[in-house]
């Protein structure tokens, strides 16, 4: 497998799915396939559990989206001990740290409380010890700020205070929101920085009745860092996100990486025998060949 160097800010950029770490000297491989596909620890009910790595195992997945919370909670991945049992526990069981997600910036939002700010940056600094390139930030519930000009526009300053880090560190901030494609360009424009993009969740968008693949083609290759495959109380490919036209999207932008399952399980049916489902539905629309059927 070759391996090259590549600047902090082609690291960023990219939608190739890399998994850079600035303490390994910014080293990148070549992914083995286009997409990989993982779970977010919350929708496996292993909500900041090691555990979700022997889960996703069970599953068939590549990897788990890994819940940052806030200090002192049990699993905390700001200490060394928590992040080494991740690592061995992803080791052991082959799969991977898809990226990282702060949910709890739904209950203390980014844009106006002073904790969820600083939780952020000691995030950006966590990130590389884990060789992790991505994590969510979570604007919903009493973090939304749809419709909230001076919500946004406070998001705006505190993320350019903070992206000269992330873009130090090799990582990247990826915006999860029921803004539409043209709200979130107007927050990225006016950072400025390649370390915030847009975390794309496709049945968020279908709920906000936009259309998801204009969306995805309005980003571009370039702003999304990462994709949610989610349906609300559907099977994927049996509920309104027509996943082959996400296929057909994100190959117009040329753009691949990870895309984490979220939601999902119908009701009365469990999540398990659910994501297993999920899973290889996803395998046959995302395999490397173009989707089957």
């Amino acid at each position: 497998m070759r391996t090259f160097q590549v600047t902090r800010r082609e690291a960023l950029v990219t939608g190739a799915g890399l998994v850079v770490s600035p303490a390994l000297r910014v080293l990148a491989a070549e992914p083995k396939r286009r997409f990989k596909i993982g779970a977010c620890d919350w929708s496996i009910g292993q909500r900041g559990k090691v555990k979700a790595m022997e889960v996703a195992r069970q599953i068939g997945l590549d990897g788990v989206q890994v819940s940052f919370g806030p200090p002192g909670v049990d699993r905390d991945l700001r200490d060394e001990a928590v992040r080494a049992q991740y690592l061995a526990a992803a080791a052991e069981h082959g799969v991977e740290i898809a990226s990282l997600a702060m949910g709890v910036l739904n209950s203390v939002p980014y844009a106006t409380d002073p904790q969820a700010e600083k939780w952020v940056e000691q995030c950006v600094a966590v990130m590389p010890k884990l060789g992790q390139r991505v994590v969510l930030l979570a604007f919903f519930s009493q973090g939304d700020i749809k419709g909230r000009r001076d919500l946004q526009d406070a998001v705006i300053r505190r993320l350019k205070r903070v992206a000269p880090a992330a873009e130090e560190a090799g990582v990247v901030l990826g915006i999860e929101s029921w803004l539409d494609a043209d709200d979130h360009r107007r927050i990225l424009d006016a950072v400025g920085s390649p370390a915030v993009q847009v975390y794309y969740d496709v049945a968020n968008m279908d709920h906000e009745g936009y259309d998801v693949y204009r969306g995805i083609r309005a980003l571009g290759r370039e702003r999304i860092c990462e994709i949610h495959c989610k349906e609300n109380g559907f099977l994927l490919g049996q509920g309104p996100v027509d996943f082959r036209k996400v296929r057909e999207a994100l190959d117009a932008i040329g753009w691949n990486g990870w895309l984490v399952i979220e939601g999902a399980v119908p009701q009365g049916k469990s999540m398990f025998d659910s994501y297993v489902l999920n899973q290889k539905y996803l395998r046959s629309v995302f395999s490397d060949g173009g989707p089957a059927g």
